[in-house]
């Protein structure tokens, strides 16, 4: 945003947040999920919205006496219920003077550049004219394997595509703590993260702990996302008073998570490369590479490349791999998986490969992002 008193936020809202006792949406905690937003947006700031809850309005409409666990049933619930909710909250918005917007996408839209910067558009573009847009997985045609797992990862992949200043995510947890509090009364509430270590992990119930807080691992690896892009992150109840708007004036309970100011953050483009691309391939590289490319920041070069697997074309984004097989990033490759093979096989020069094969600025190495996420 042009002021630097505003600020562009991002807030993820779950279902159980705002769903009643039965299931179903709950009037009035959208009206509460509205006001506070409005009572932001007065203040000058600009709001996006990713919210859950598509099935849950629907799936009454489709006859159901109780949300459906049948991908085809789920997915008719959604188609219902995704009109129903953007028609309550255009309703509630209007009330206040304000507009909302429906933004449906898919994992796919991410994954391909050009529909990705598509989408950052045109969201810009609603967001520099005040309205607020309101996005959801288009559930109804989303399969399973296809998903971004869950509207955590959505929020925080959405926020980085806006070069949002915030994002809040809202649930029916007031925070990570550093045990589990339905298990320990005494567990203490972790108010401040500034790096997302294994212990961090550990304590939202990661890989190898039996600790968990519930439903904190998912968010772990959206505050991920969101600190590598240099966004300030926040989560906690949805139920308090005034949450939203303490939350972003930094003076509500719950856990914030705060990026490294000295850190160097991920650019747009490599924000893509991290996050959304899905690579296609791998290069493994030997040791002085990895050094050359890595460590001093260099070009990686035709004859740094091992061997080549996959098939890819040129512009693909691929995985970097050392010769012991660990993970060394992700980049995007000039050349195809065809013209490495040639070059190999005959050992000399390919015509067209005697230049750079990736250019350091479209690498996203290990020590910028961990990688070993479900991301």
């Amino acid at each position: 945003m042009n002021d630097n008193n505003n600020k562009r936020i991002a807030i993820k809202i779950g279902s159980s947040s705002l769903t009643s006792a039965h299931g179903e949406i709950s009037r009035r905690k959208l009206e509460k999920l509205v006001d506070e937003i409005v009572r932001l947006k007065d203040e000058g700031h600009e709001v996006l919205l990713v919210s859950s809850g598509a099935v849950a309005a629907g799936y009454r409409k489709l006859g159901c006496l109780k949300r459906p666990t049948a991908l085809p049933e789920k997915q008719a619930a959604a188609s219902i219920g995704q009109g129903l909710l953007i028609e309550s909250y255009s309703e509630l918005f209007a009330a206040h003077g304000y507009i909302a917007s429906q933004i449906l996408i898919t994992r796919s839209d991410f994954s391909d550049e050009n529909r990705y910067n598509n989408a950052r558009n045109t969201i810009n573009v609603l967001l520099d004219r005040g309205i607020i847009p309101i996005v959801n997985e288009n559930d109804t045609i989303t399969m399973d394997f296809l998903k971004f797992g869950d509207n955590d990862t959505l929020s925080a992949k959405v926020a980085g595509l806006v070069e949002a200043d915030q994002l809040l995510i809202l649930s029916d947890i007031d925070g990570l703590y550093n045990e589990n509090p339905n298990e320990n009364p005494n567990a203490a509430l972790i108010e401040k993260v500034t790096e997302i270590t294994p212990d961090i992990e550990a304590m939202a119930g990661g890989a190898g702990s039996s600790v968990g807080t519930g439903g904190m691992t998912s968010k772990i690896d959206a505050f991920k996302i969101a600190m590598a892009s240099g966004i300030t992150s926040f989560i906690g109840k949805a139920t308090v008073e005034n949450i939203v708007y303490d939350a972003v004036h930094h003076t509500a309970q719950g856990t914030y998570f705060v990026p490294n100011e000295e850190g160097e953050n991920l650019d747009r483009k490599q924000q893509w490369i991290a996050f959304h691309s899905g690579p296609e391939g791998e290069i493994v590289v030997n040791a002085s590479t990895v050094e050359a490319f890595v460590e001093k920041q260099q070009c990686l070069l035709p004859n740094g490349v091992s061997k080549v697997e996959g098939d890819f074309e040129k512009g693909a984004v691929v995985r970097i791999l050392d010769e012991d097989g660990n993970h060394v990033g992700l980049g995007i490759v000039n050349y195809s998986s065809e013209t490495f093979r040639q070059y190999n096989k005959v050992e000399k020069e390919v015509e067209g490969i005697e230049q750079v094969v990736m250019e350091r600025e479209h690498f996203v190495g290990n020590q910028e992002f961990s990688f070993q996420t479900s991301v």
